[in-house]
């Protein structure tokens, strides 16, 4: 049955970091009302939580809160990246169990697969196998969360499902130089490189491994889709359906910077996972399709780190 959005009360949680501000972009275009919660509320406190959802009783959650960070930042941090998104992932759930929300989207992530799953990843893919040590303690959190709305619908009927989008880049990203993902992160470094005249740039790992990326506004649109159409246990892969190498990446991004100096890789560095692209047939059945390509996202992209640095 189909989950109209018109008129309804809509939290989404988080909407202050990248995915939260794009869904609350997309929203604006619904006839709904948009609820967002004050920094002040720490999502990781049970009874602040639950306080929260008593007083403003959503009828639906996007829940877009999340520590999220990349390769150095989860390999430094671990225990704080498992910890908070465990709690997150718990309160806001069941708080939305206990106060009647009607419909709730858990967003994931696609570290939640293991290491060497066959490529393309699809959905059923999940727990067969390893997880990629450099991001398993945000990688488990994830999947508890998706066990939670497994679970919520199966012992409680709660309308609660699982979205897992690609490696997301765009407006609102981190470009701090110890917690940002890849694209942000060499955004910034090769910006500051042009600007000091800096004759390379180095990129961690051997550059082969293959990355799979979505803007955040594709993301949106997809998770509006889901909200209004599907309803079922199993989670959703939300991806572009292409891949490409981390050197590639790095020299397109140069290009759209304007860095002409030379890309080194560091071997020293870890690659992490050797090939992540998921399969997204059965969103694309539903009917979505990425909009945006990496060519046209990445100067997007540029633009906001300009915006954010200046």
């Amino acid at each position: 049955m189909t989950f109209t959005l018109s008129g309804r009360k809509i939290f989404v949680a988080g909407h202050g970091g990248m995915v939260g501000s794009a869904l609350v972009r997309r929203l604006k275009r619904e006839q709904c009302e948009i609820v967002t919660a004050p920094r002040s509320l720490d999502l990781r406190e049970q009874a602040d939580t639950r306080n929260w959802f008593e007083a403003n009783r959503p009828e639906a959650v996007l829940l877009a809160a999340a520590r999220v960070g990349g390769i150095m930042a989860n390999s430094l941090r671990p225990a704080e990246f498992l910890y908070d998104n465990l709690a997150i992932s718990a309160n806001v759930i069941e708080a939305a169990r206990q106060h009647g929300t009607i419909k709730l989207l858990f967003l994931g992530s696609s570290c939640i697969y293991p290491k060497f799953a066959p490529q393309p990843i699809a959905e059923n893919a999940l727990l067969t196998g390893a997880l990629e040590p450099t991001n398993e303690a945000y990688a488990v959190a994830k999947i508890a969360g998706l066990k939670l709305v497994e679970t919520y619908r199966r012992q409680y009927a709660c309308d609660f499902i699982s979205a897992m989008p690609a490696n997301l880049y765009g407006p609102g990203d981190n470009y701090e130089p110890e917690g940002s993902h890849v694209i942000p992160g060499l955004i910034r470094r090769m910006h500051e490189a042009k600007l000091s005249g800096a004759s390379e740039v180095a990129i961690w790992g051997s550059g082969t491994p293959r990355r799979e990326f979505l803007h955040v506004d594709d993301l949106a649109d997809a998770c509006i889709l889901l909200l209004r159409e599907y309803s079922a246990e199993e989670h959703v892969n939300v991806g572009s359906g292409k891949d490409i190498s981390i050197a590639d990446l790095a020299g397109k991004i140069a290009s759209t910077v304007g860095f002409n100096g030379q890309i080194v890789c560091d071997t020293s560095k870890p690659d992490g996972t050797p090939q992540k692209l998921m399969d997204s047939s059965r969103l694309e059945a539903m009917g979505w399709s990425p909009s945006i390509t990496l060519e046209d996202g990445l100067p997007n992209a540029y633009a906001d780190y300009l915006r954010v640095a200046t």
